[in-house]
């Protein structure tokens, strides 16, 4: 389950999986990865998968699934309304989280659009732990507003606590105050904080959150797409629930919520997502909007034979030896690069390595997106695909100024039972060589803006013409070696 010590001392991940299938992957001569991120407009989402060698963009729907998985999808029920299909993943949901209600949807947004056009009112706040990219667009776009409420430990890179997701307790009691408990549509807390390196919630924290929402009467929120990783930091920082099982652990979870969604392109390594809650009026209120947005309630936009991978995969979810070896190797990586000097979040968390770009390029004011030029920087050294996740993942603010991200960060995800540790030295040892020659790497800046959601689809260009110059420099260092 964790990582294996070998009689030198050294700790390695072991992966917990034999691999069976295989796909072959390209690496490209570095003149042709710099011609390839220009064409793509230094995004690195507009590149094209058969350009890269290792893509750690992200990890959501992009999971190894298991052999268990892929048999499944053959007994799939295509009937369109009342698919045994449905049934069957419906008694897995109900038995891991003992939830009354569920309802299918294509994806996570799509649970937080139904959600946000269930309870979100112009001008109402939605109170959560961090933002997400997408929760904040769904809920902006009907009028209402956001509060982050972590800590300001949180928003630290380098750290020792263990559960930097936690909701700051007084800052949630000050909010409601403000706010009016009559304001304030839901408050919202993402397993596993997404945009500031995968920080994990404590028990103690969701516990003390939901006392205060069910005296306030106001619904409370769990994004569980990244459950897993949260419940495997449960498991081993603390020590109350060392020796309970992540089922209990779940449970428990979902007892101290209103509503919970999920991604399962993330959980469940199948391509997804649903709503679960117990509360009829929540139900009922969501239930009319699936057909309308989604499609009929035993399919909601899903196909059967992904809703049939899904019920396996969340079963496996439950597994430590499936969940564990994403945080392990997130562990290696981040571990690999900081004895290089490098500035990683810490503690490691889930999801992915995620490297601190004001450090790594302190030379590129935020206003150049140093995170999004970082991230082409490593697919050019290294045919690596990273996401930007700063200054380009925010939303403009009202008067058209750039809203400058807490955190620049570059994640480099790891979806489950994918990468070999030796890809995980390639990579340190990429990103190594780039460290070094740093001070080559320039900002970037729009040529094509989205309104929207702009860091899926903009394009940009260098400021001034230093990827040559990177080029130039690794052809010095590597010579004719890819």
């Amino acid at each position: 389950m964790a990582n294996l010590k070998f009689f030198s001392g050294e700790n390695i991940p072991l992966e917990m999986h034999k691999v069976r299938m295989v796909q072959k992957i390209n690496l490209l001569p570095v003149e042709k990865r710099m011609q390839c991120m220009a064409e793509a407009g230094y995004n690195t989402f507009l590149l094209k998968n058969y350009d890269i060698f290792l893509d750690m963009l992200t990890d959501s729907g992009v999971n190894a699934m298991s052999e268990n998985q892929y048999a499944a999808m053959l007994q799939a029920d295509d009937s369109y309304a009342g698919s045994q299909t449905f049934y069957r993943l419906e008694d897995v949901l109900k038995d891991i989280f003992a939830m009354k209600y569920f309802l299918p949807a294509h994806q996570g947004r799509a649970c937080e659009h139904i959600i946000s056009q269930a309870l979100v009112k112009p001008k109402s706040a939605a109170l959560m732990n961090y933002h997400f990219t997408t929760t904040k667009a769904h809920i902006t776009r009907l009028g209402g507003v956001i509060e982050e409420l972590v800590s300001a430990e949180a928003l630290k890179i380098q750290s020792t606590a263990p559960f930097k997701g936690d909701i700051d307790i007084d800052k949630l009691n000050e909010s409601i105050k403000r706010n009016g408990k009559d304001n304030i549509s839901f408050v919202r807390i993402e397993a596993g904080t997404n945009l500031i390196g995968g920080q994990p919630v404590s028990m103690k924290n969701l516990r003390d959150v939901s006392r205060i929402c069910r005296k306030e009467g106001i619904t409370l929120v769990y994004d569980a797409s990244l459950l897993t990783d949260n419940l495997y930091f449960i498991k081993i920082r603390d020590s109350e629930f060392k020796n309970t099982d992540l089922k209990a652990i779940t449970r428990e979870i979902a007892s101290l919520v209103d509503i919970v969604y999920f991604s399962s392109r993330k959980l469940g390594a199948a391509r997804g997502g649903g709503i679960l809650t117990s509360n009829d009026d929540l139900y009922f209120k969501m239930r009319e909007m699936v057909p309308l947005f989604e499609g009929f309630l035993t399919y909601g936009g899903m196909s059967v034979r992904e809703m049939e991978a899904m019920a396996v995969g969340l079963q496996e979810s439950l597994d430590m030896d499936v969940i564990s070896q994403t945080p392990i190797f997130v562990e290696a990586l981040c571990n690999e690069l900081l004895a290089k000097g490098i500035q990683v979040v810490t503690p490691p968390g889930g999801l992915g390595c995620h490297i601190d770009a004001k450090q790594f390029c302190p030379h590129v004011p935020q206003t150049q997106y140093p995170s999004a030029a970082l991230a082409s920087a490593f697919f050019i050294a290294g045919g690596i695909r990273g996401m930007e996740r700063g200054t380009l993942s925010e939303q403009r603010n009202d008067d058209g100024s750039e809203r400058l991200a807490d955190m620049e960060l570059v994640r480099l995800a790891f979806p489950k039972r994918v990468f070999t540790l030796s890809q995980v030295k390639y990579t340190a040892d990429r990103i190594a060589w780039l460290y070094k020659n740093r001070e080559l790497i320039g900002g970037l800046e729009f040529v094509e803006e989205p309104k929207v959601m702009r860091f899926f689809l903009g394009r940009l260009k260098p400021v001034g013409n230093w990827p040559d110059k990177l080029v130039q420099q690794f052809r010095k260092d590597f010579g004719e070696s890819l």
